[in-house]
């Protein structure tokens, strides 16, 4: 007996590193085809041939499909993030540093994916855990940023550090799904920098 129980852990281990590939597999696979092709009605047939996977390993590793695609687009938005913050870290200041984050961030090309996985979770109220887990890890991330960055060049933030991040990210993802319903506008109307209350103490231009 405690032969076959020591011989299961292996080919159990095993299985639950395939299911973690597989999730992983149709998560980088669907986030990929979002970004391929923005707004598209992606079917569970096209999601699975790009993994390389089964049909119905969507529903049975994510329950549906409008689960891996809320995960796939925080997926990448995650990715834009940092690719964000590269910018960031190049600012010589902190009235560049808004601006360019806040241009950079409102042509991400995960945003218009973000957005349908918010508008799912107010149809959907089984989707809502999901994505309130993806906004927490994307608040974290972006406080460990911008505390890295504030001690790091001595700037000071106007507010605590975790109301920073989700004022910014809750005005960026508000603008964008403002104009999916519709609004008229662009970009310029909003001053998404103004959400950002990061200052140095030098005079700042503009």
């Amino acid at each position: 007996m405690e032969k076959k129980r020591t011989e299961a852990r292996p080919t159990s281990a095993r299985s639950r590193d395939r299911g973690r590939a597989t999730r992983r597999q149709l998560i980088e696979a669907t986030a990929r085809l979002c970004e391929e092709r923005p707004g598209a009605e992606l079917s569970v047939a096209e999601i699975a041939n790009a993994a390389g996977v089964f049909p119905n390993q969507v529903t049975y590793y994510f329950g549906s499909k409008d689960s891996l695609l809320v995960h796939a687009a925080f997926l990448g938005l995650l990715h834009d993030a940092r690719r964000i913050e590269r910018i960031g870290r190049q600012a010589p200041d902190a009235a560049t540093f808004r601006r360019n984050i806040a241009r950079a961030v409102l042509a991400m090309p995960s945003l218009p994916s973000v957005a349908r996985a918010l508008a799912a979770a107010i149809s959907k109220p089984e989707l809502a855990p999901v994505v309130d887990r993806h906004l927490q890890l994307l608040f974290r991330q972006s406080e460990r940023f911008v505390s890295q960055l504030v001690e790091g060049r001595g700037w000071r933030v106007g507010r605590p550090l975790d109301v920073e991040a989700r004022t910014f990210w809750s005005t960026a993802l508000g603008a964008v799904l403002l104009v999916r319903a519709g609004a008229h506008g662009t970009g310029a109307d909003l001053d998404l920098a103004g959400a950002l209350t990061v200052h140095d103490d030098e005079p700042e231009r503009g």
